[in-house]
């Protein structure tokens, strides 16, 4: 007979930590061998879920967290998550403040596990009210009963890799391991990792793993607190040396380019499998550059640090990657560049004559876009937008059943590839979407915010 288990410690906790190494295969590492531990595997997806224990455990030790308390923090996602994985186990009160440029997915994430979320600037630095992290610790003095974490400066977050990720790593290397590559956020992994092979293998060399933009390469190199730019890759990166980091045990440091780290996760999985997220990416690319540039094998290791699951509308959408600047296709020099979704890439989201109109809708929310072409093959035959449908089915909601024919808009107006941007704007000035095309077929649709977006990348 088996004896019911009197811990009533939340189960799912049991699973963080203990999580897989694999051996990169794919890649050129040159002669060095190169494994990536895959802290993708947390059950909250991601390294923060290990510091997200420590924080709230040692405070509920020490009373700063009461039962019916408020758990607050400044995050780039991740340690949230990890946080409300744990906070909302424990049946407490969720609090954060993200900064606006994270993706999508992990603000869905945060939201369906129970917590608050309060989206901030992210072109403002530290001392802004709007930053994050002044906006956190704000909320935390308002709060009755609340516990701000502050990972930027809480000890527990270090001891959580010192105590262990750093003995998994080296239980599962064999004792035998000469550099990890990471990046820093809040610096809690480098900081607790570098406390622990102080310890075990003081000769290991620290790699640090940075987004072009931030500050923390070149301090690695000079000592010198340098002018903060701006990056898309999430979670690491800072425009300010945090008050826990300890760098003397780096060796060398990379600033890898957006555009780089990007695709070195697109790459990962596509030759490996791995499915990580953008400072994932960061940390790849920097360890094979790391690896090419050895004399002498060794045997580094990296980390998956979260699941690239929350990053499906950014690093894997190559529209969104074709926005940014991140992911290049054929230019033409004409208004063919400025088609988000082209008819050629067959990423057009369009209807035909004969679907319903119920179909046309269900097709334009998925896609988060107004208007669709109407297509008879690869052959415009009209338009129909939002206005359409509803003037359509406003009277008569059975009339999500007639066909596309009977609402579109028949041969639409349509402006060359060749016409100038004027005529583009005089037409978006009309109120109408662009449509590209010529005899030789259709080519896509130019909305507004495709106009602006090819007027922000000109800029920069």
């Amino acid at each position: 007979m088996t004896t019911p288990s009197t811990d009533t410690g939340p189960a799912v906790l049991k699973l963080i930590g203990n999580t897989p190494l694999v051996r990169v295969t794919r890649f050129d590492t040159g002669l060095c061998t190169l494994y990536l531990k895959l802290e993708s595997q947390n059950p909250g997806g991601s390294i923060k879920d290990r510091i997200g224990v420590a924080m709230i455990e040692t405070a509920e030790r020490d009373g700063r967290l009461k039962p019916g308390g408020t758990v607050v923090e400044a995050t780039a996602g991740n340690t949230g998550l990890g946080l409300a994985l744990v906070a909302r186990a424990k049946g407490y009160r969720v609090v954060l403040v993200v900064p606006d440029k994270m993706s999508t997915e992990k603000v869905l994430h945060l939201k369906a596990m129970g917590a608050e979320v309060h989206t901030t600037r992210s072109d403002v630095g530290k001392g802004h009210p709007e930053y994050y992290q002044e906006r956190a610790a704000a909320l935390g003095h308002e709060i009755p009963g609340a516990f701000y974490a502050n990972q930027f400066e809480n000890p527990d977050n270090p001891r959580a890799h010192e105590e262990g990720t750093g003995p998994e790593i080296w239980e599962q290397m064999n004792h035998d391991l000469d550099a990890i590559v990471v990046g820093v956020g809040s610096s809690g992994t480098l900081t607790g990792l570098t406390r622990y092979f102080r310890k075990v293998q003081p000769a290991l060399a620290f790699v640090l793993a940075d987004p072009v933009g931030s500050i923390l390469a070149e301090y690695t190199r000079s000592g010198v607190v340098g002018q903060a730019g701006s990056w898309a890759v999430e979670g690491i990166g800072e425009d300010f040396v945090p008050p826990i980091a300890d760098f003397s045990a780096v060796r060398a440091a990379y600033s890898i380019p957006d555009e780089e780290s990007f695709g070195t996760a697109r790459e990962l999985l596509r030759r490996e499998g791995i499915l990580g997220g953008s400072s994932t990416g960061t940390l790849l690319a920097s360890a094979l550059r790391y690896c090419q540039e050895q004399t002498t094998p060794k045997r580094v290791l990296s980390f998956v640090c979260d699941t690239g699951t929350r990053y499906l509308s950014k690093v894997y959408n190559d529209a969104w990657m074709v926005d940014q600047g991140l992911l290049h296709r054929r230019e033409y020099g004409d208004l063919r560049d400025l088609v988000s979704r082209r008819a050629e890439d067959g990423s057009v989201v369009s209807v035909a004559s004969e679907d319903t109109l119920l179909t046309a809708f269900h097709r334009m929310r998925l896609a988060d876009i107004s208007q669709l072409p109407v297509l008879d093959g690869s052959r415009l035959v009209g338009v129909i937008d939002e206005s359409d449908l509803l003037l359509t089915v406003n009277a008569d909601a059975k009339r999500f059943r007639a066909q596309v024919a009977s609402a579109m808009t028949p041969a639409p107006s349509t402006l060359p590839p060749q016409a100038s941007l004027a005529d583009l704007r005089a037409m978006l000035d009309r109120g109408l979407v662009a449509i590209i095309a010529d005899a030789r077929g259709f080519y896509g649709l130019i909305t507004r915010t495709d106009l602006l977006n090819y007027l922000r990348r000109t800029l920069a």
